[in-house]
């Protein structure tokens, strides 16, 4: 298996831990164990008596059931749990598609979303939104780029790193035109559940069809990263099965306290997601504030989903440098888009509840720096 550098990660371990403010922050505003043990009276004391040893590999019973009332037609054996998004992504990819498969990767995406799809020795296309389209779905270039090869298609709605989601009209498309020509979907549902209007989340594609993935995780619109633990879900049984397969030799099973921790997280999401969405939708009204004072550096697509958004950056010179710059000169950091092959943006994010003090301080710095 030959793989590049994960280039987000690297940037990270420069810079994360000593940055003083997260302006870049994928997750939403995370919480203490203690925190997230009291909203379940007997949590705390379930807690000392919850056995560590070995889990099962699917994942607890418990916990699949659980995560079953996210959907509307899964099963607890319907679900496969995994520790993180990130072995989801490398574990579907290699269970399912390699060497003679066509996989379509929506870009762009997450780094691992498309680097690990060419890990696997199948031919890879790219199905490329743009920015100055609004980050629109052209499906007439999707509908081209299939081939009678084509296995897998990865999409991710609500979108890292634009922020956006899908349309109703574009999802049904998608969904069905994979139905009809056999295409296996894996639909990176991270966000989902963090719409800022509630009233738009998308059906999950684990729901559309059967042969479509959703790809979950406590990390990103839960803001439970610490708890390192996803999930895939499909009605499709042989596809559960390659995944569980190859699972066996990555994790083998999940930690058990971090399943205790994220079953009794789903049973208080409405909790959980109604705070974190609170912060967001407090955050977001300044972070638009700031761009339009700041047209002639910033401009955006404003986001309608998730904790991030990418603005695109209006300078002569390297965006990374300026990034650099910036958390060197005041600790604030943004993501530099050249991660996303997107050298003109930088992602930056909003979940926090720092976040208007990162934002004055780069708006400080922004004024001294003319």
């Amino acid at each position: 298996m030959n793989i590049k550098p994960f280039r987000i990660e690297h940037y990270y371990a420069k810079y994360e831990f000593s940055a003083k403010f997260m302006l870049s922050s994928s997750d939403a505003q995370s919480r203490t164990l203690g925190e997230l043990l009291s909203l379940e009276p007997g949590a705390r004391e379930a807690m000392d008596e919850h056995w560590l040893g070995y889990t099962e590999a699917p994942g607890a019973p418990y916990l699949r059931q659980a995560i079953t009332t996210i959907y509307q037609t899964q099963e607890a054996d319907d679900v496969l749990v995994l520790s993180s998004a990130e072995e989801g992504i490398f574990v579907a990819y290699h269970a399912l598609v390699g060497a003679g498969d066509h996989v379509i990767v929506e870009t762009p995406c997450y780094e691992s979303g498309l680097e690990v799809a060419r890990s696997t020795d199948a031919e890879v296309s790219t199905w490329q939104r743009h920015y100055e389209d609004g980050w629109a779905h052209d499906l007439g270039a999707l509908g081209q780029m299939i081939q009678p090869n084509t296995k897998l298609l990865y999409i991710n709605t609500p979108s890292n790193p634009t922020g956006t989601n899908m349309t109703p009209e574009v999802f049904a498309s998608v969904m069905n035109l994979a139905k009809e020509r056999g295409i296996i979907v894996l639909c990176d549902e991270v966000y989902r559940e963090l719409e800022h209007d509630p009233s738009q989340r998308l059906p999950a594609a684990c729901d559309a069809f059967e042969n479509a993935i959703s790809l979950g995780s406590m990390s990103k619109a839960y803001g439970l990263p610490g708890l390192r633990l996803g999930w895939l879900a499909t009605r499709n049984k042989s596809v559960i099965e390659k995944c569980l397969h190859f699972k066996y030799y990555t994790t083998i099973c999940s930690s058990a306290p971090s399943e205790f921790l994220t079953a009794l997280a789903l049973r208080q999401r409405d909790v959980i997601l109604s705070r974190n969405l609170e912060i967001v939708q407090k955050n977001l009204p300044l972070m638009q504030a700031f761009f339009e004072r700041h047209s002639d550096l910033f401009s955006w697509v404003k986001p309608d989903a998730s904790p991030i958004g990418f603005p695109k950056v209006n300078i002569g010179g390297d965006v990374m440098a300026f990034c650099e710059e910036i958390v060197r000169e005041t600790g604030v950091l943004l993501l530099p888009g050249s991660v996303y092959d997107q050298p003109r943006h930088v992602r930056v994010g909003y979940g926090r509840s720092n976040m208007p003090e990162a934002l004055g301080i780069l708006e400080d710095y922004l004024k001294r720096r003319d």
